[in-house]
């Protein structure tokens, strides 16, 4: 079989019209102006065309294959620069191949029973983009570490009840693409800590010289807590194991680095009913006066596909110093 293949624009498409008078001919149309055309010069060679597969028509072109990557290249221009640009590639593997014309995609599987043919038009979009914006949000529970690096014991006054004491924050994020599978995320979000106290007896005060817990004997309590609010920005480092191949498939991955966060508010909330009878009734004082003004530490997180755990530590103490106890603020969650 003799066969010709011809990539035509705008400007040589009449003479492609010519050149057909009275012959046989396919046509494989693409964009606004590319044609491939495939021409033979009698209908005895266009029948063995039709019996022929994709496979079989690139090995008659005799064209150089590139064994690392088993892909062919048909047809590509040439430009003043001296680069080129590609218009058909062709890769083989097994019973499967692709062809690439423009922006059109052609997929062939003939490994079955049955030849499955797959066409995709326009470009795909980057799934691992250089640079994007986002926003998420943080679920998760609060409590805090002593000196000695434990939690707190039923025996303080000011032992937080896990359930209940919840951490929320909502961030704007923005990402920056280092190098494959490798980002900088850095954003700015707000922040509440929920402190729920386990002994709902003990009451939050504001003393004189500090916070006070007061035990609460007079009333029958149902909650008592201590809550704050803070403006924090952040950065992470990430390390992406699923976008190390630039699949854009998110994999394990695992992200640290500091934030630094100013509070905007702080109080204190007693809920309780007197023994006489009575609705509830509830208690709020500004214990914010004895919060550190600013905190700062670590955040990380570790992620499998969509779902991404996160941590924080504040390495300076929630209260001001001789204000109150000796504590560090830390929460685990959930990155929505």
């Amino acid at each position: 079989m003799m066969a010709l293949v011809h990539v035509a624009f705008a400007s040589d498409l009449h003479s492609i019209a010519d050149h057909q008078i009275n012959k046989d001919s396919v046509i494989i149309e693409f964009g606004k102006s590319g044609k491939v055309v495939i021409i033979v010069e009698n209908k005895e060679d266009f029948e063995k065309l039709k019996m022929m597969n994709i496979n079989e028509i690139i090995a008659s072109l005799d064209l150089q294959e590139n064994e690392d990557t088993g892909e062919l290249t048909i047809v590509e221009i040439k430009k003043k620069d001296g680069s080129s640009k590609e218009i058909v590639r062709v890769r083989e593997n097994g019973g499967e191949t692709e062809v690439n014309i423009g922006k059109m995609r052609v997929y062939v599987d003939e490994n079955g029973e049955n030849t499955r043919v797959k066409i995709e038009s326009g470009e795909k979009k980057d799934k691992d983009p250089v640079f994007r914006t986002y926003f998420n949000t943080d679920i998760g529970i609060s409590n805090y570490l002593t000196p000695s690096g434990s939690f707190p014991t039923s025996e303080n006054p000011y032992a937080v009840k896990g359930w209940g004491s919840w951490n929320i924050g909502l961030n704007w994020m923005a990402s920056q693409r280092i190098s494959r599978g490798f980002h900088w995320n850095f954003g700015l979000g707000f922040q509440w800590y929920n402190f729920k106290f386990e002994n709902r007896d003990y009451q939050a005060t504001r003393g004189l010289g500090g916070i006070d817990f007061a035990q609460r004997t007079d009333v029958n309590g149902f909650k008592s807590k201590i809550s704050a609010s803070y403006i924090t920005a952040m950065t992470l480092l990430e390390l992406d194991f699923g976008k190390m191949k630039d699949n854009g498939r998110r994999g394990f991955r695992i992200a640290a680095g500091p934030y630094a966060g100013y509070r905007l508010g702080g109080q204190s909330k007693y809920v309780y009913r007197e023994y006489e009878g009575s609705g509830r009734k509830k208690d709020k004082q500004n214990t914010g006066l004895y919060l550190n003004n600013f905190r700062y530490g670590v955040r990380g997180e570790v992620g499998v596909g969509r779902v991404t755990f996160f941590t924080t530590y504040d390495l300076n103490e929630l209260f001001q110093e001789v204000k109150g106890p000796e504590l560090h603020p830390i929460t685990f969650g959930i990155v929505f």
